[in-house]
């Protein structure tokens, strides 16, 4: 299997999904703003995206996978099938009981998922006090309706957790397509359900229309990789769920790698029930959110996915070398491309925001606010894919414990750290605490592995990544003078802010490319590489 060219199977479809996603959130952000229903719908959405983005994204098949390819390539395809069938009964029947549970507790669970929409920002936040406004009955419009949402959101758990298991199957297999392709559903359910609401009166708002949108996309999703599954014959079959020694030392080693490789979702999470006792922060984040998870997914979630199984392909076969020159490639391509995305997102987050959401409900002082927390948000980019690309090391070899315990130290810093900054800057200070908890887990999992000598950067690594900062530093240069001598455009009409937008993207992404060849950052042959070999799928 050829690194790059799975990676850009991936990451191509990644970019088709946030493509779509930026659609979607465009006429979300037209048709809610940051308002009472849109932090309804945040809080509603964000829950069931944690575990999409922790399932779909690699964090369940971080234990999935290598069990997976270790019973298909030591005792062939019916005992690797055995042990998904085994695997699927098992999660699907505790996702069910979960899924019925939180249902019927779910005015409790928001207690702690959006604790601050029981209170108005004049009012001190009093536990005693929420817990009976709750039995009572007396809770605030906006806590009411989070509540109904998720309730109608929730059932899309099941749903992605299936469709995870069997992106995992396909993924072990190199075909990576139709997985990859599956998140392009949602946003297209989400738009339809968003343009629906504009011409038919079947929702009272559109916070409405989107979260039954996102429960017909999770059936939708699941459909589409039961189809992709049963095309080449791997479908795991139906089954009682049994406690088996497989299954059991896939708990061991999925729910240590569930928390590990979810952990930048489950940070957000927390930021998202702190941002809650402002008024409209949870919104704004989200859609700071949404920009940065683009370079984010198309990369770092891109290469975490198509890394594992070649590692543990590699570590099965004895080849420890090649471990290690899939890792520095890995770290190299995601580098060439995280970096100046990064950079370009810290010097022109108000143009982005300004062209993609401000009309309808979404005011200028949204987008300033919007902008804000890109900026602090990108800051942590680069750390946020190292992190994607170091952990696969660790599954590989079957050890989800030491990313579980990075990752608890990440969290630690990010939640100290919110709630100071949240104080003194309000949510701005949740996106820099979420950057510099990245920060600290990126650290700890690079250190820890040189110390195991498992990994270490290699001549060409070193020398590129030099190059990469130099042509990013010169591609950030000429977008702050572009900034400034475009900075005119933000006022103007929207075919204006397209333009001038147009010409900054356009402009930065020639101008870096020009750089990072002229300093051989990149080559000409790692693009050829790329473009002339066919796909993994069949």
């Amino acid at each position: 299997m050829n690194l790059f060219r799975s990676t850009f199977t991936v990451g191509g479809m990644t970019m088709v999904s946030r493509v779509l996603g930026f659609g979607r959130d465009i006429l979300v952000a037209n048709f809610l703003g940051t308002g009472l229903v849109a932090d309804a719908w945040v809080v509603a959405f964000r829950f069931p995206n944690l575990f999409r983005r922790i399932f779909a994204e690699g964090a369940f098949n971080s234990a999935f996978i290598p069990l997976y390819s270790k019973r298909l390539e030591g005792e062939g395809p019916a005992a690797a099938k055995s042990f998904a069938e085994e695997a699927q009964a098992g999660l699907g029947s505790v996702l069910i009981v979960f899924t019925l549970i939180m249902l019927a507790l779910m005015p409790w669970a928001m207690l702690f998922l959006a604790p601050g929409f029981l209170f108005s920002e004049a009012e001190a936040f009093s536990f005693s006090e929420a817990v009976a406004k709750v039995m009572h009955g007396d809770t605030p419009e906006k806590y009411d309706l989070t509540v109904l949402f998720t309730r109608i959101t929730l059932p899309y758990l099941f749903f992605v957790s299936i469709v995870a298991l069997l992106s995992g199957i396909l993924n072990s297999l190199g075909r990576f397509m139709v997985a990859a392709a599956a998140p392009v559903l949602l946003n297209i359910i989400l738009i339809l359900a968003l343009l629906g609401f504009g011409v038919l009166d079947l929702f009272p708002t559109a916070g409405h229309a989107l979260v039954w949108g996102v429960f017909l996309a999770g059936a939708a999703q699941m459909a589409a990789l039961v189809w992709g599954c049963r095309r080449i014959g791997v479908m795991p079959s139906i089954h009682l769920p049994l406690w088996t020694p497989r299954v059991r030392r896939l708990v061991v080693l999925g729910v240590p790698g569930i928390i590990a490789a979810g952990i930048t979702q489950i940070n957000l999470l927390i930021g998202t029930m702190i941002a809650t006792f402002q008024d409209q922060a949870a919104s704004i984040l989200y859609y700071a959110d949404r920009i940065y998870q683009l370079p984010l997914g198309i990369i770092g979630v891109a290469m975490g996915v198509v890394l594992l199984p070649e590692l543990s392909r590699r570590l099965r076969a004895g080849d420890e070398g090649g471990a290690l020159e899939s890792q520095n490639r890995a770290i190299e391509l995601s580098m060439l491309l995280t970096i100046p995305a990064a950079v370009a997102l810290m010097i022109i987050p108000l143009p982005i925001i300004v062209t993609l959401f401000e009309r309808g409900e979404f005011l200028r002082a949204d987008a300033i606010g919007v902008a804000n927390a890109l900026l602090a948000f990108s800051a942590g980019l680069p750390a946020f894919v190292l992190i994607k690309v170091f952990q696969p090391g660790f599954f590989a070899r079957e050890d989800t414990a030491t990313p579980m315990w990075f990752a608890g130290a990440q969290t630690i810093v990010n939640v100290t750290l919110s709630l100071i900054l949240f104080r003194q800057i309000g949510f701005v200070g949740i996106a820099i605490a979420t950057s510099v908890g990245a920060w600290v887990n990126a650290i700890l999992l690079g250190w820890r592995l040189h110390a195991l000598d498992i990994y270490r950067p290699d001549a060409r690594l070193l020398s590129r990544g030099l190059r990469i900062l130099a042509a990013s530093a010169g591609m950030g240069f000429a977008l702050w003078a572009g900034r400034l001598w475009l900075g005119g455009t933000v006022d103007g009409a929207f075919w204006v802010q397209i333009a001038g937008l147009a010409a900054l993207v356009g402009g930065g992404g020639l101008i870096y490319g020009a750089l990072a060849l002229l300093t051989k950052a990149a080559s000409l042959s790692d693009v050829i590489d790329v473009s002339t070999h066919r796909r993994d799928d069949g």
